[in-house]
């Protein structure tokens, strides 16, 4: 299968035109056709619908394999492109918004840094395909626990910051004078899902480990990565949010109540690719450094 032409059809199928795949791989709308008609033919089944444009059931199901193909040849070529690269002057880190704090911004270097905000779920795969140099993601753990992370391509994951866990709530609830809340006492209460700015709630689900998709509803949906208005909306009683405590203490109108129950922390990782972290000079290794004295 030429990765290529799964390349074109995956866009295709994205964007639901051929003329709009074409202007965006800069090819022309032509070669586009060819590409879908030679992927048809080697595959001996029809991908695609064309009026409108849509996936096949076969093409459906080749879109759950493409994805994953994809990312591992970018990583693959990443992986490879930086035996003959340069060394670098600059930084460029991946990161999911709850992974910014005190610690990993104090580690990152004085001059040449971008860095860019990803959804939690992006983070692995831009430092695989080389978007990004090194990554910070977040998520719920056991204490000194890894993260559970896509297996996108060799990674290598160090962890570099534990924090407790709070869950804000408005100042009148009637939660809010307890010393400390257990996941059982808030699997019935209602939630904000904010996927981006704060901790997903199948990773709640998952920690309470109560029967499939039980308990923890979305009382409101935030898809901002903006944690201060996330804080700001659980204040304002629009659902409950689970926060690191050092994000959920002095948010205005709101109480932040400590999770004393499973035994839980907020845990930031450090990702890089796989051989990256035994660089002994450069920005990465100065980052790395950084972040783990």
């Amino acid at each position: 299968m030429d990765p290529h032409l799964l390349r074109t059809y995956v866009t295709v199928a994205r964007l639901a035109s051929f003329s709009e795949a074409a202007r965006e791989l800069g090819y022309t709308q032509s070669a586009v056709s060819q590409h879908i008609a030679a992927l048809e033919a080697d595959l001996a089944l029809p991908l695609l619908t064309r009026r409108p444009v849509a996936p096949t059931p076969a093409g459906e199901r080749l879109l759950e394999h493409a994805g994953a193909l994809l990312l591992r040849l970018d990583a693959a070529r990443a992986d490879l492109d930086r035996f003959a690269a340069a060394p670098r002057a600059t930084l460029s880190v991946a990161a999911s918004p709850l992974a910014l704090h005190a610690r990993t911004l104090a580690a990152l270097p004085a001059t040449g840094v971008t860095l860019r905000a990803l959804p939690r779920e992006a983070v692995p795969a831009a430092v695989a395909g080389g978007e990004a140099d090194a990554g910070l993601v977040d998520g719920i753990a056991a204490p000194s626990d890894p993260l559970r992370l896509p297996d996108v391509a060799p990674l290598a994951a160090t962890g570099v910051a534990e924090e407790p866990l709070a869950v804000v709530l408005p100042s009148a609830h009637p939660l809010a004078g307890r010393p400390g809340l257990r996941l059982d006492d808030l699997v019935d209460a209602r939630w904000l899902d904010a996927p981006a700015a704060g901790l997903p709630l199948d990773g709640l689900r998952a920690a309470h480990g109560g029967p499939a998709g039980r308990g923890f509803r979305t009382a409101l949906r935030y898809e901002g990565t903006d944690t201060r208005t996330l804080a700001a909306l659980a204040a304002a009683g629009h659902g409950l949010a689970l926060l690191p405590a050092p994000v959920a203490a002095d948010v205005s109108g709101a109480v932040a109540v400590p999770l004393v129950a499973p035994r839980l922390v907020h845990r930031t990782e450090l990702l890089l690719p796989a051989g990256s972290r035994d660089e002994p000079t450069g920005p990465v290794a100065e980052f790395t450094r950084r972040l783990q004295s």
